[in-house]
């Protein structure tokens, strides 16, 4: 594996649309020059019999199972509201015009 050079930096600056100074570019390079040869290192080992993983914990739902029950009817709901019109809760407006 070859290292990046800077000409390849601003190259994906350019695709990225990011500006880099030439220490940037050189800094830049150097780092994923890095992280390259450790991925690299990464793909040596074995890993038959590993299980590909997309999680580190098992993933569960915590949510209950949606199932239709029996509700409240509009005048229970509406017991309590301090305000109602036409069977439905009155909210002051939350838009004003200027």
């Amino acid at each position: 594996m070859s290292d990046f050079t800077r000409d390849e930096i601003h190259r994906l600056a350019l695709l990225a649309r990011l500006e880099f100074t030439d220490e940037q570019a050189d800094a830049f390079a150097q780092q994923l020059t890095q992280i390259l040869h450790y991925v690299e290192t990464l793909n040596g080992l074995d890993t038959t019999g590993v299980e590909p993983t997309s999680h580190a914990l098992a993933l569960h739902s915590v949510m209950r199972d949606d199932e239709p029950r029996p509700s409240l009817s509009n005048a229970e709901a509406l017991a309590n509201a301090p305000e109602q019109e036409a069977g439905c809760f009155r909210v002051p407006p939350i838009i004003q015009e200027l």
